[in-house]
């Protein structure tokens, strides 16, 4: 080694190491310091100066707006330590309405346009802050976010902004760092606003819960997105991609030509070569049946495709869609610093970043002003003492030599703590309180020391203790806000609805299935089925046609195979059976009270005779679990009118138990199934009924009585809870069904032993529930005990189930109508051993009719 100067810092270093340490420090400097946004603020460091720049030079919405070149400049002399050909282009950026969904920025003057033209210089254009933009530092002064010195160490910026808006979600953004990028698309504010206020609700929501109000991203240029599959992985994974086309309509132009005329193109594509890239195509062939194409945009995007005579505008769109821009991909990758680190963000934990860091901002503002209202506080007890004691003070204080003297004086004053808290004084801290003696603090002398002559007048004085009172309700709604948790969950709600109240807009982006994602239900026709269940437990639905209607007392067709053992016990039969349509959804509640969830269509297919399925390889079944009783709840468009609030469940329990609870309680119920009703030791669930919330309830009794209540009387409960009384049966009687009354309908009641009746429910006296009962059927040894019972008109058509597998459909119109107190006729011929073992009602099938009657003639 050659000679070293003694006064040099010489020291030998491994090449290689220095180089991938000196890369290292490089690279995260570009990740954390350049190319990604921050996950609270969602900004860039370049962005978020330029917006501390134009609030440090008051260019707020409703100023006026300010030359570019001086934003620039203040903002690359304070903050921003790079060229000006870096800064302009962000400053534009935030306030291009094609590339921002929500802009943060106004800009006034050429910035720029859709086909890719530049800005003009900055010079020339002039901003300010949009209304947006400004709510991002709302609160910045009340030391809501912690402030590190500039590059130079002059100044003081903010490390990230106090954020009103979940921006980073809003508006996205892009960047390329070192090893790794960023490309998070935009949303829509309100969507955001309420999936953040529904996770804040329920941390635990799923993503299926939260993507009922963030639907996927709403970019500014509109457009149609296809497909939720790529929406769905990058909300869960925070990586995926989605394909967005433009929107294109057909016009008939001039002679009788067609137009595709679109009107919205694909977020970041470049209107101007959009346009180009079609000519060339048509030119080159590859599009056939264009004979020209225009942009005749102005603030609106209209581009005119002209399409010779013979071309077909279908095919041709199909073609722009698979040859141009006009069907793009958007790769998202939600890579954002979450607490000094790159993360990869999914929906939920982009929301989770934002409500973690509004919490953060509204307990250090509430800290600030409850600091700011307590010194405040203190200068006015001050004033308080010393207006109460007003002679003494002026004696003293024309008696000193000077301030000091005068500050000195009043220092050595101290007052008995009761004498103090009688002038409405609350003394908040115990160290102001020396041996039973209230002191003055050196602020507050000082405040004294500055009143005014006009401040002792009378009306003077009231003044400053109704402020005084004021303040302490104040402090203690501070004090309440820092202590609960709640409560800052709550303002941080009310916040984010303030600003959707203000800034929420309209969804620009429509969101449609792809081609080969539609629904599954789409593609099934909704037509009426029977669901069978056996009391082994096997399950299948068969089509309604397949049931022919018999006469009255007729022998019955065999609706399943029943297998026949050596004993009674050992025999299946069917012990469940209700109709429905193929779109609509099916609750299971079991006899232990747990509710399951299932489609008809996923129900298996079978056919009159067939067996059926188990049913735990179709529900998600308890060892032992079985069916107690069924209810269809109807398909609707949406969700929300699916499992409407205004439904409820009233459950029966066999000791004669009832409880009601809304159905919108169940429209989130996993494979595993859900506790619906919590049943106590001895007692099984019956049955259960959708209600209105107006109905009256009938609840009939293995030995005939019955009791009839309003269903006012029971309110909504939770799904794990007990319920009341509705009956209350003798020692050996139990409650064998539930019925809704029907002023227009009757009660059918049917013995065991195939003998059954209609009584008008006019006959039954509406109770107070929890009594006896009266009367509801004879049973005799005729009749046997009742088997079931169930709430009919004169249309309506009955199924009759017996032990042995066999069904009997026939109309109720055939069954006479007596009183209460009466035995009934004959249902249905039974068999040796062969007992009625439920009744169900079937739908009439308008295609069953046809089918039935005389065939139509063709048309």
């Amino acid at each position: 080694m050659p000679n070293q100067n003694p006064n040099e810092k010489v020291q030998p270093m491994n090449v290689a190491e220095e180089m991938s340490k000196s890369f290292l420090d490089y690279s995260m400097s570009v990740i954390i310091s350049r190319a990604l946004p921050d996950a609270r603020d969602g900004l860039k460091p370049s962005q978020r100066r330029i917006l501390v720049t134009m609030n440090d030079l008051g260019v707020l919405p409703n100023r006026k707006h300010i030359k570019c070149a001086k934003i620039v400049g203040d903002t690359m002399g304070n903050y921003h330590p790079h060229g000006d050909q870096a800064i302009y282009p962000t400053l534009v950026h935030m306030a291009q309405p094609w590339a921002m969904r929500d802009m943060l920025v106004d800009g006034q003057g050429n910035f720029g346009s859709v086909e890719g033209d530049p800005p003009a210089s900055m010079r020339y254009t002039e901003a300010r802050l949009r209304w947006l933009g400004a709510s991002l530092m709302d609160d910045m002064d009340k030391e809501t976010v912690d402030f590190v010195p500039t590059y130079d160490e002059r100044l003081m910026e903010p490390v990230v902004l106090p954020a009103a808006f979940p921006n980073l979600l809003v508006n996205g953004g892009t960047g390329i760092a070192v090893g790794m990028a960023t490309n998070i698309p935009p949303h829509n504010l309100s969507e955001c606003i309420n999936g953040i206020c529904a996770q804040i609700d329920n941390p635990n929501i799923t993503l299926d819960e939260l993507m009922q109000y963030v639907k996927g991203p709403d970019f500014p240029t509109g457009c149609i997105l296809q497909g939720s599959a790529g929406i769905r992985s990058y909300f869960e994974t925070g990586r995926g991609s989605v394909r967005v086309r433009g929107r294109a309509s057909f016009e008939e132009a001039k002679g009788g030509r067609e137009q595709i005329i679109v009107t919205e193109i694909p977020y970041n594509v470049n209107r101007a070569e959009l346009v180009k890239r079609i000519a060339e195509l048509a030119n080159e062939k590859v599009l056939t049946g264009i004979s020209d194409v225009r942009d005749e945009s102005d603030e609106n995007t209209r581009v005119v495709i002209d399409l010779k005579r013979d071309g077909n505008p279908k095919v041709i769109l199909n073609n722009l869609f698979k040859h141009t821009a006009l069907e793009s991909s958007f790769s998202v990758n939600m890579l954002a610093i979450d607490h000094g680190r790159p993360r990869l963000l999914g929906l939920k934990d982009a929301i989770a970043c934002y409500i973690e860091h509004r919490r953060e901002i509204i307990l250090r503002r509430t800290r600030f002003l409850l600091n700011a209202a307590e010194v405040e506080a203190e200068k006015l007890e001050g004033f308080l003492i010393a207006l109460a004691n007003l002679d003494d003070f002026i004696r003293i204080i024309r008696d000193s030599r000077d301030r000091d003297d005068a500050k000195a004086k009043l220092m050595a004053l101290s007052w008995a703590r009761a004498a103090v808290e009688q002038l409405g004084v609350l003394i908040r801290s115990e160290a102001r309180v020396v041996d039973g003696q209230y002191k003055f603090t050196e602020k507050q002398v000082g405040h004294i020391l500055d009143l005014r002559l006009y401040q002792l007048t009378g009306l003077e004085r009231e003044s400053i203790k109704d402020e005084y009172d004021k303040l302490l309700v104040v402090i203690r709604d501070l004090m309440d806000i820092l202590a609960k948790e709640h409560r800052v969950l709550t303002i941080i709600k009310d916040e984010l609805r303030a600003i959707q109240d203000k800034y929420g807009s309209e969804r620009r982006t429509e969101i449609v299935p792809e081609q080969g994602e539609i629904a599954i239900e789409d593609l099934i026709a909704n037509e009426g089925v029977i669901v069978t269940l056996t009391h082994n437990g096997f399950i299948k639905r068969t089509a309604v046609s397949a049931y022919r209607a018999q006469r009255r007392g007729g022998k019955g067709v065999i609706g399943m195979t029943a297998r026949e053992g050596e004993t009674e016990e050992d025999s299946d039969f069917v012990e469940h059976l209700f109709t429905a349509t193929t779109h609509d959804y099916l609750m299971f509640f079991t006899v232990e009270g747990r509710c399951y969830v299932e489609r008809v269509f996923e129900i298996p297919e079978g056919t009159r005779t067939s067996k059926g399925r188990s049913i735990a390889n179709v529900l998600e079944l308890r060892q032992d679990e079985k069916i107690a009783a069924t209810i269809r709840i109807q398909g609707q468009k949406t969700e929300e009118e699916t499992w409407s609030d205004k439904l409820h469940i009233v459950f029966a329990t066999r000791s004669g138990i009832v409880k009601k609870s809304n159905l919108n309680e169940f429209k989130n119920i996993r494979k595993g199934g859900i506790i619906a009703i919590q049943i106590e030791t001895g007692d099984r669930l019956i049955d259960c009924k959708l209600t209105t919330g107006l109905d009256e309830i009938v609840l009939i009794t293995h030995e005939g009585m019955s009791i009839r209540f309003n269903e006012g009387e029971l309110r909504d409960q939770g799904r794990n809870t007990v319920g009341v009384w509705g009956i209350r049966p003798d020692t050996k009687d139990y409650v064998v069904a539930a019925a809704l009354v029907n002023k227009e309908a009757m009660l059918l009641v049917a013995g065991e032993n195939g003998i059954g009746k209609r009584t008008g429910f006019d006959e039954y006296r509406i109770q107070s529930r929890g009594g006896k009962g009266i009367i509801t059927m004879k049973t005799t040894d005729k009749t046997g005990s009742v088997a079931g019972a169930l709430t009919v008109v004169e249309t309506d058509e009955l199924m009759l189930i017996t032990n042995k597998g066999k069904m009997v459909r026939t109309r109720v119109a055939e069954i006479r109508e007596t009183g209460r107190n009466a035995q009934g006729v004959k249902l249905i011929d039974l068999r040796e051993n062969e007992i009625l073992q439920g009744i169900a009602p079937v739908v009439s099938n308008e295609d069953e009719e046809k089918a039935e009657g005389e065939p139509e003639s063709a048309t």
